[in-house]
Protein backbone atom coordinates (compact mmCIF):
# COMPACT_ATOMS: atom_id res chain seq x y z
CA UNK A 1 0.00 0.00 0.00
CA UNK A 2 2.68 2.45 1.15
CA UNK A 3 5.11 1.45 -1.86
CA UNK A 4 2.34 2.35 -4.03
CA UNK A 5 1.78 5.39 -3.21
CA UNK A 6 5.13 6.07 -3.30
CA UNK A 7 5.98 4.89 -6.39
CA UNK A 8 3.69 7.94 -7.61
CA UNK A 9 5.06 10.67 -5.38
CA UNK A 10 9.38 9.33 -5.08
CA UNK A 11 10.61 12.96 -4.44
CA UNK A 12 9.18 13.46 -1.02
CA UNK A 13 11.35 14.08 1.48
CA UNK A 14 10.70 12.75 4.71
CA UNK A 15 9.82 16.11 6.31
CA UNK A 16 7.14 16.56 3.04
CA UNK A 17 5.36 13.09 4.00
CA UNK A 18 4.94 13.87 8.08
CA UNK A 19 3.18 17.14 6.61
CA UNK A 20 1.40 14.57 4.67
CA UNK A 21 0.84 12.47 7.54
CA UNK A 22 1.26 14.27 11.16
CA UNK A 23 2.14 13.04 14.32
CA UNK A 24 -0.95 13.06 15.83
CA UNK A 25 -2.30 13.90 19.38
CA UNK A 26 -3.59 11.82 22.12
CA UNK A 27 -6.00 13.74 24.41
CA UNK A 28 -8.53 13.04 27.03
CA UNK A 29 -5.61 12.52 28.57
CA UNK A 30 -4.15 8.68 28.43
CA UNK A 31 -0.80 9.41 30.24
CA UNK A 32 -0.39 12.62 32.56
CA UNK A 33 3.50 13.10 32.34
CA UNK A 34 6.44 10.97 31.43
CA UNK A 35 9.61 10.13 33.48
CA UNK A 36 12.39 9.05 31.65
CA UNK A 37 15.82 7.89 31.87
CA UNK A 38 18.78 7.47 29.30
CA UNK A 39 21.53 9.31 27.36
CA UNK A 40 22.08 11.58 24.63
CA UNK A 41 18.54 10.51 22.75
CA UNK A 42 16.40 11.65 25.35
CA UNK A 43 18.44 14.38 27.28
CA UNK A 44 16.26 17.55 27.39
CA UNK A 45 19.34 19.66 28.77
CA UNK A 46 20.72 18.05 32.09
CA UNK A 47 24.05 17.70 30.49
CA UNK A 48 23.84 21.33 29.80
CA UNK A 49 22.79 22.67 33.22
CA UNK A 50 25.64 20.36 34.96
CA UNK A 51 28.29 21.69 32.62
CA UNK A 52 27.36 25.00 31.40
CA UNK A 53 29.53 26.92 28.53
CA UNK A 54 31.28 22.95 28.18
CA UNK A 55 28.37 21.43 26.59
CA UNK A 56 28.15 21.46 22.66
CA UNK A 57 24.48 21.21 22.91
CA UNK A 58 24.76 24.62 24.88
CA UNK A 59 25.99 26.39 21.67
CA UNK A 60 24.25 27.02 18.23
CA UNK A 61 23.23 25.51 15.62
CA UNK A 62 21.86 22.55 18.50
CA UNK A 63 18.50 24.05 18.85
CA UNK A 64 17.86 25.95 15.63
CA UNK A 65 14.97 24.31 13.89
CA UNK A 66 12.28 24.40 16.34
CA UNK A 67 13.76 26.66 19.65
CA UNK A 68 15.54 29.10 17.84
CA UNK A 69 18.14 28.77 20.85
CA UNK A 70 20.22 25.50 21.69
CA UNK A 71 17.73 24.22 24.70
CA UNK A 72 21.07 21.66 25.89
CA UNK A 73 18.74 18.97 23.59
CA UNK A 74 21.46 16.64 20.80
CA UNK A 75 19.71 17.53 17.60
CA UNK A 76 18.72 20.76 15.49
CA UNK A 77 15.27 20.71 17.34
CA UNK A 78 13.29 18.76 19.16
CA UNK A 79 13.62 15.37 20.41
CA UNK A 80 11.48 11.59 20.21
CA UNK A 81 9.90 12.15 23.95
CA UNK A 82 9.24 15.48 22.94
CA UNK A 83 6.73 14.56 20.19
CA UNK A 84 5.60 11.79 22.58
CA UNK A 85 4.73 14.69 25.09
CA UNK A 86 3.47 16.61 22.31
CA UNK A 87 0.99 13.54 21.27
CA UNK A 88 -0.38 13.25 24.84
CA UNK A 89 -0.88 16.70 25.00
CA UNK A 90 1.89 17.27 28.38
CA UNK A 91 4.48 19.98 28.39
CA UNK A 92 8.05 19.19 27.54
CA UNK A 93 9.79 16.75 30.13
CA UNK A 94 11.76 19.12 32.58
CA UNK A 95 15.41 18.00 33.03
CA UNK A 96 15.76 16.99 36.45
CA UNK A 97 18.97 19.32 37.16
CA UNK A 98 15.95 22.43 36.99
CA UNK A 99 14.57 21.70 40.03
CA UNK A 100 11.30 22.12 41.00
CA UNK A 101 8.79 21.13 43.98
CA UNK A 102 6.34 18.32 44.08
CA UNK A 103 4.26 19.81 42.59
CA UNK A 104 6.08 19.74 39.36
CA UNK A 105 6.76 16.36 40.03
CA UNK A 106 3.35 15.66 38.86
CA UNK A 107 3.75 16.57 35.00
CA UNK A 108 7.38 14.12 35.08
CA UNK A 109 10.97 14.85 34.96
CA UNK A 110 13.79 13.69 33.19
CA UNK A 111 16.50 12.31 34.64
CA UNK A 112 18.15 11.26 31.44
CA UNK A 113 21.84 12.76 30.92
CA UNK A 114 23.58 12.90 27.85
CA UNK A 115 26.77 10.33 27.57
CA UNK A 116 25.15 8.16 30.13
CA UNK A 117 26.38 4.28 30.72
CA UNK A 118 23.97 1.40 31.68
CA UNK A 119 26.76 0.20 33.47
CA UNK A 120 28.69 2.26 36.30
CA UNK A 121 31.62 3.73 36.38
CA UNK A 122 33.13 0.63 38.74
CA UNK A 123 32.66 -2.31 35.75
CA UNK A 124 34.45 -0.09 33.25
CA UNK A 125 37.44 0.64 35.76
CA UNK A 126 37.39 -3.03 36.16
CA UNK A 127 37.95 -3.67 32.89
CA UNK A 128 40.74 -1.02 32.24
CA UNK A 129 38.35 1.77 30.93
CA UNK A 130 38.90 5.04 32.35
CA UNK A 131 35.19 6.76 32.07
CA UNK A 132 35.53 10.39 32.25
CA UNK A 133 32.43 11.67 30.03
CA UNK A 134 29.95 10.69 32.62
CA UNK A 135 29.33 9.54 36.51
CA UNK A 136 25.73 9.11 35.59
CA UNK A 137 24.64 5.74 34.98
CA UNK A 138 21.17 4.24 35.17
CA UNK A 139 21.75 3.25 38.22
CA UNK A 140 22.75 6.56 39.56
CA UNK A 141 19.51 8.20 37.24
CA UNK A 142 17.08 5.37 39.48
CA UNK A 143 18.99 6.54 42.62
CA UNK A 144 17.76 10.23 42.31
CA UNK A 145 14.33 9.04 41.25
CA UNK A 146 13.89 7.11 44.20
CA UNK A 147 15.20 9.90 45.98
CA UNK A 148 12.69 12.03 44.67
CA UNK A 149 9.55 9.53 45.15
CA UNK A 150 10.71 9.78 48.98
CA UNK A 151 10.67 12.91 49.01
CA UNK A 152 6.84 13.30 47.42
CA UNK A 153 5.40 10.01 48.97
CA UNK A 154 2.44 11.68 49.46
CA UNK A 155 2.02 12.76 45.28
CA UNK A 156 4.06 9.51 44.15
CA UNK A 157 1.80 6.51 44.33
CA UNK A 158 -1.03 8.13 41.97
CA UNK A 159 0.95 10.06 39.65
CA UNK A 160 2.94 7.19 38.66
CA UNK A 161 0.12 4.81 38.19
CA UNK A 162 -0.53 7.40 35.30
CA UNK A 163 2.60 8.16 33.63
CA UNK A 164 4.62 6.77 30.71
CA UNK A 165 8.06 5.50 31.80
CA UNK A 166 10.29 5.81 28.83
CA UNK A 167 13.65 3.57 30.41
CA UNK A 168 16.18 4.18 27.62
CA UNK A 169 17.48 4.20 24.79
CA UNK A 170 20.83 3.00 27.23
CA UNK A 171 23.59 0.79 26.34
CA UNK A 172 24.69 2.62 23.21
CA UNK A 173 27.49 4.65 25.27
CA UNK A 174 29.03 1.15 26.88
CA UNK A 175 29.32 -0.02 23.53
CA UNK A 176 30.80 3.03 21.74
CA UNK A 177 33.34 3.31 24.02
CA UNK A 178 34.62 -0.25 23.92
CA UNK A 179 34.03 -0.36 20.50
CA UNK A 180 36.98 1.94 20.39
CA UNK A 181 39.00 0.08 23.18
CA UNK A 182 38.35 -3.80 22.84
CA UNK A 183 37.86 -6.32 20.09
CA UNK A 184 34.35 -7.28 18.88
CA UNK A 185 33.88 -10.45 21.22
CA UNK A 186 34.60 -8.63 24.02
CA UNK A 187 32.32 -5.91 23.45
CA UNK A 188 29.79 -8.57 22.63
CA UNK A 189 30.11 -10.13 26.35
CA UNK A 190 28.61 -6.44 27.88
CA UNK A 191 25.27 -7.20 26.47
CA UNK A 192 24.36 -9.50 29.03
CA UNK A 193 25.31 -7.24 31.92
CA UNK A 194 23.75 -3.99 30.00
CA UNK A 195 20.18 -5.90 29.43
CA UNK A 196 20.56 -7.22 33.12
CA UNK A 197 21.08 -3.28 34.58
CA UNK A 198 17.95 -2.10 32.56
CA UNK A 199 16.02 -5.47 33.64
CA UNK A 200 16.79 -4.37 37.52
CA UNK A 201 15.69 -0.74 36.28
CA UNK A 202 12.11 -2.07 34.85
CA UNK A 203 11.72 -4.25 37.86
CA UNK A 204 12.45 -0.91 40.42
CA UNK A 205 10.22 0.97 38.44
CA UNK A 206 7.23 -1.03 38.71
CA UNK A 207 7.79 -2.69 42.29
CA UNK A 208 7.00 1.78 42.84
CA UNK A 209 4.11 1.72 41.18
CA UNK A 210 4.89 2.17 37.14
CA UNK A 211 2.09 0.46 35.08
CA UNK A 212 3.17 1.49 31.50
CA UNK A 213 6.77 1.65 30.24
CA UNK A 214 8.45 2.54 26.88
CA UNK A 215 11.56 0.42 26.20
CA UNK A 216 13.84 1.22 23.00
CA UNK A 217 16.69 -1.08 21.82
CA UNK A 218 19.64 0.05 19.64
CA UNK A 219 19.90 2.14 16.95
CA UNK A 220 21.33 0.66 13.85
CA UNK A 221 24.81 1.72 14.85
CA UNK A 222 26.32 1.06 11.27
CA UNK A 223 24.13 3.69 9.74
CA UNK A 224 25.90 6.45 12.23
CA UNK A 225 28.41 9.03 10.33
CA UNK A 226 30.73 8.44 13.58
CA UNK A 227 31.07 4.94 13.27
CA UNK A 228 31.22 4.66 9.39
CA UNK A 229 34.11 7.17 10.00
CA UNK A 230 36.17 4.74 12.35
CA UNK A 231 35.52 1.51 10.40
CA UNK A 232 35.35 3.12 6.88
CA UNK A 233 37.71 0.91 4.63
CA UNK A 234 37.47 -0.87 1.30
CA UNK A 235 36.05 -4.04 2.04
CA UNK A 236 33.02 -4.15 -0.28
CA UNK A 237 31.37 -6.84 1.91
CA UNK A 238 31.64 -5.09 5.05
CA UNK A 239 28.34 -2.74 3.33
CA UNK A 240 24.90 -3.39 3.09
CA UNK A 241 24.79 -2.61 -0.56
CA UNK A 242 21.38 -0.94 -0.12
CA UNK A 243 21.95 1.18 2.31
CA UNK A 244 25.61 1.51 2.50
CA UNK A 245 25.76 0.77 5.84
CA UNK A 246 28.58 -1.37 7.83
CA UNK A 247 27.12 -5.15 8.50
CA UNK A 248 28.54 -6.22 11.24
CA UNK A 249 28.09 -2.88 13.58
CA UNK A 250 24.09 -3.43 12.34
CA UNK A 251 24.55 -7.09 13.32
CA UNK A 252 25.56 -6.45 16.60
CA UNK A 253 22.44 -4.03 17.52
CA UNK A 254 20.42 -6.53 16.41
CA UNK A 255 21.99 -9.08 19.00
CA UNK A 256 21.19 -6.35 21.91
CA UNK A 257 17.80 -6.01 20.55
CA UNK A 258 16.96 -9.29 20.81
CA UNK A 259 18.46 -10.48 24.08
CA UNK A 260 16.48 -7.36 24.92
CA UNK A 261 13.40 -8.51 23.70
CA UNK A 262 13.52 -11.29 25.49
CA UNK A 263 14.11 -9.95 28.54
CA UNK A 264 11.23 -7.98 28.10
CA UNK A 265 9.14 -11.43 27.75
CA UNK A 266 10.41 -12.54 30.58
CA UNK A 267 9.30 -9.11 33.02
CA UNK A 268 5.68 -9.33 30.74
CA UNK A 269 4.75 -12.65 31.92
CA UNK A 270 6.56 -11.68 36.17
CA UNK A 271 4.30 -8.29 35.86
CA UNK A 272 1.07 -9.03 33.92
CA UNK A 273 -0.77 -6.19 34.98
CA UNK A 274 2.06 -3.83 33.22
CA UNK A 275 2.32 -3.03 30.02
CA UNK A 276 5.84 -2.88 28.55
CA UNK A 277 6.74 -1.81 25.36
CA UNK A 278 8.98 -2.70 23.20
CA UNK A 279 10.47 0.56 21.18
CA UNK A 280 12.07 -0.44 18.04
CA UNK A 281 14.43 2.54 16.78
CA UNK A 282 16.44 0.05 15.04
CA UNK A 283 14.03 -1.06 12.25
CA UNK A 284 12.15 3.02 13.12
CA UNK A 285 15.82 3.85 11.44
CA UNK A 286 15.97 1.02 8.87
CA UNK A 287 12.72 1.80 7.83
CA UNK A 288 13.88 5.48 6.42
CA UNK A 289 17.04 4.35 4.84
CA UNK A 290 15.06 1.79 2.68
CA UNK A 291 14.96 2.46 -1.11
CA UNK A 292 11.33 1.15 -0.96
CA UNK A 293 10.48 4.00 1.21
CA UNK A 294 10.15 7.52 0.02
CA UNK A 295 10.98 8.90 3.33
CA UNK A 296 14.30 7.94 2.60
CA UNK A 297 16.16 11.16 2.58
CA UNK A 298 17.04 12.70 -1.25
CA UNK A 299 20.62 13.94 -0.29
CA UNK A 300 23.43 11.41 0.68
CA UNK A 301 21.25 9.87 3.55
CA UNK A 302 24.42 8.74 6.12
CA UNK A 303 26.56 12.24 5.88
CA UNK A 304 26.21 14.15 8.87
CA UNK A 305 23.88 17.90 8.58
CA UNK A 306 26.54 19.73 11.27
CA UNK A 307 30.28 18.13 11.14
CA UNK A 308 34.02 18.72 10.43
CA UNK A 309 33.08 20.07 6.77
CA UNK A 310 35.06 17.36 5.42
CA UNK A 311 35.38 13.85 4.62
CA UNK A 312 32.78 11.31 3.53
CA UNK A 313 30.53 11.68 6.28
CA UNK A 314 31.07 15.01 7.30
CA UNK A 315 32.34 13.49 10.61
CA UNK A 316 35.46 14.24 12.96
CA UNK A 317 36.51 14.29 16.17
CA UNK A 318 38.79 17.14 15.89
CA UNK A 319 35.87 19.42 14.54
CA UNK A 320 32.24 18.92 16.33
CA UNK A 321 29.20 20.32 15.22
CA UNK A 322 29.06 23.32 17.72
CA UNK A 323 33.15 24.18 17.28
CA UNK A 324 33.81 27.34 16.36
CA UNK A 325 34.95 25.50 12.66
CA UNK A 326 32.04 22.79 12.10
CA UNK A 327 29.66 23.82 9.05
CA UNK A 328 26.01 22.75 9.35
CA UNK A 329 23.81 21.84 6.19
CA UNK A 330 21.08 24.39 4.89
CA UNK A 331 18.54 21.77 5.07
CA UNK A 332 18.64 19.70 8.09
CA UNK A 333 15.57 17.59 7.66
CA UNK A 334 17.00 16.27 4.40
CA UNK A 335 19.45 14.68 6.48
CA UNK A 336 19.11 11.37 8.61
CA UNK A 337 21.74 12.52 10.87
CA UNK A 338 22.47 15.83 12.51
CA UNK A 339 25.54 15.68 14.24
CA UNK A 340 27.37 11.88 13.16
CA UNK A 341 26.15 10.65 16.47
CA UNK A 342 22.49 11.91 17.67
CA UNK A 343 20.12 11.92 14.40
CA UNK A 344 17.81 15.43 13.00
CA UNK A 345 14.55 16.72 14.30
CA UNK A 346 12.80 15.17 11.21
CA UNK A 347 14.30 11.87 11.85
CA UNK A 348 13.02 11.66 15.24
CA UNK A 349 9.37 12.72 14.37
CA UNK A 350 9.42 9.55 12.09
CA UNK A 351 10.79 7.58 14.82
CA UNK A 352 8.43 8.97 17.42
CA UNK A 353 5.29 8.58 14.84
CA UNK A 354 6.31 4.95 14.46
CA UNK A 355 6.12 4.68 18.57
CA UNK A 356 2.79 6.36 19.10
CA UNK A 357 0.79 4.84 15.56
CA UNK A 358 2.45 1.54 14.61
CA UNK A 359 4.01 -0.15 13.39
CA UNK A 360 7.65 0.22 15.59
CA UNK A 361 6.28 -0.34 18.83
CA UNK A 362 4.66 -3.62 20.50
CA UNK A 363 2.24 -2.42 21.40
CA UNK A 364 2.13 1.35 19.73
CA UNK A 365 1.87 3.89 22.63
CA UNK A 366 -1.71 4.96 21.40
CA UNK A 367 -2.99 1.27 21.21
CA UNK A 368 -1.77 0.58 25.41
CA UNK A 369 -3.35 3.77 25.88
CA UNK A 370 -6.55 3.07 24.11
CA UNK A 371 -6.54 -0.35 26.21
CA UNK A 372 -6.33 1.57 29.29
CA UNK A 373 -8.80 2.54 31.93
CA UNK A 374 -8.68 6.07 30.75
CA UNK A 375 -9.01 6.12 27.40
CA UNK A 376 -8.43 8.64 24.72
CA UNK A 377 -9.44 11.00 21.67
CA UNK A 378 -7.56 10.78 18.47
CA UNK A 379 -6.68 14.16 17.08
CA UNK A 380 -4.16 15.83 14.60
CA UNK A 381 -1.44 17.37 16.14
CA UNK A 382 -1.66 21.37 15.63
CA UNK A 383 1.67 23.25 14.46
CA UNK A 384 1.12 25.79 17.35
CA UNK A 385 2.48 23.93 19.83
CA UNK A 386 4.37 26.64 22.90
CA UNK A 387 8.29 26.34 21.84
CA UNK A 388 9.00 27.28 25.22
CA UNK A 389 11.05 24.34 26.31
Amino acid sequence: MASSFFSLYPSLTLVAFLLLFPVRRTVGICYTSIFSFGDSITDTGNLLLSTGDNCLSGRLPYGETFFGRPTGRFSDGRLIIDFIAEAMGIPFVPPSLRGGDCGGFRRGVNFAVAGATALNNGFFRERGIDVTWTNVSLGVQMGLFKKLISFCDTESKDTLSRSLFLVGEIGGNDYHRGFLSWPFQEVKSLVPHVINTISTAINDLIGMGAKTLLVPGNFPIGCMAAFLTYFENSKVEDYNTSTGCINWLNEFSEYHNNVLKQELNRLRYIHPHATIIYADYFNSVMNILSPANSTRLERVPLAACCGSGGGRYNYGNSVNCGNENSTVCDDPSAYLSWDGIHFTEATYKAIAKGLLEGPFADPSINKACSSSNIGFVVKELTSNVSKAD
